[in-house]
């Protein structure tokens, strides 16, 4: 388990077009959303050693300020965050992130 980078250092969010819209679309999570589960202080992140070919890429299971669990997929490009994809946790993310 891994804690991302200190939320102040992370200067900004970048996403994909495609990967955005398809957060919004198929999982109704909107770029605000998936951003604020970075400043959860208990965020839960783990390296995604299977998509980790070509660069490092970690999952984050967090809450929103609403209070809403949700599980993201990043990689860190300087002291950016690149957003793969975010979708609401399943049962068993949930339960994880609840173990902390």
């Amino acid at each position: 388990m891994y804690s991302v980078t200190n939320p102040s250092k992370i200067i900004d969010f970048e996403w994909d077009r495609w990967n955005l819209e398809k957060s919004l679309k198929k999982h109704k999570i909107t770029p605000k959303e998936s951003e604020e589960i970075f400043l959860d202080k208990d965020q839960l992140v783990l390296k995604d050693i299977k998509h980790s070919q070509k660069e490092a890429r970690f999952n984050i299971i967090g809450k929103t300020t609403k209070k809403k669990v949700l599980f993201a997929t990043f990689t860190l490009r300087s002291n950016k965050v690149r957003i793969i994809s975010a979708r609401s946790a399943n049962a068993k993310e949930r339960k994880l992130y609840e173990k902390i």
